[in-house]
């Protein structure tokens, strides 16, 4: 039996990488999605692990061949997205696939996949704590973090468009009400 899709999304700073993260290592049978990007890889991140790197042309290329499930240029020059054969590969597994996506590529592929996905979008408790969770992080530059923030607030609009809104406000709490909502959806039936 193909397994079910988890789809996390969130504005960037909210803590849905946090979130998967923890999730990953509670014993769920799940295997984590990597999206391709067209951004240069962050000093902490491996390719084929944290994301499939690749160039501007090579992204481009799997865009005219049909290769992803969603893709979206969410900042100028720098495009992220789900390859079809990722999601298959653990699926024909009979694994659980969890996803860190943005807002419209999360929307996207719940839009695909219908019943047999769960879109989760967590929310920071506000728009102000965002900022400092990104000015904390200390890998973006202010010209970046204003970008973010400005896209954050309009992303929070879609919340009310996804299967469930976890607020994080506190990490524990967000974790438990998490691993709930997960819990409850592989453990369902699909009608």
């Amino acid at each position: 039996m193909k397994g079910k899709l988890v789809i996390f999304s969130a504005p960037s700073g909210a803590g849905k990488t946090t979130i998967v993260k923890h999730l990953l290592k509670q014993g769920f049978d799940l295997e984590f999605s990597i999206s391709a990007t067209s951004r240069e890889p962050r000093h902490t991140e491996t390719h084929g692990k944290d994301y499939y790197f690749l160039s501007a042309d090579e992204f481009i290329e799997k865009v005219k061949n049909d290769e992803f499930l969603e893709w979206e240029e969410v900042y100028q020059g720098t495009s992220y997205g789900t390859l079809k054969s990722e999601v298959e590969r653990i699926r024909e597994q009979g694994k659980n696939v969890i996803f860190d996506v943005d807002v419209v590529g999360g929307l996207n592929i719940k839009k695909y996949y219908g019943d047999e996905a769960l879109a989760v979008f967590v929310q920071p408790p506000s728009v102000e704590e965002l900022r400092k969770r990104l000015v904390g992080r200390s890998t973006d530059s202010e010209e970046k973090i204003a970008m973010r923030v400005a896209k954050a607030e309009h992303e929070l609009s879609f919340a009310p468009q996804f299967d469930v809104v976890i607020i994080n406000d506190k990490l524990d709490d967000a974790y438990l009400e998490a691993e709930n909502v997960l819990a409850d959806f592989l453990s369902s039936e699909l009608s």
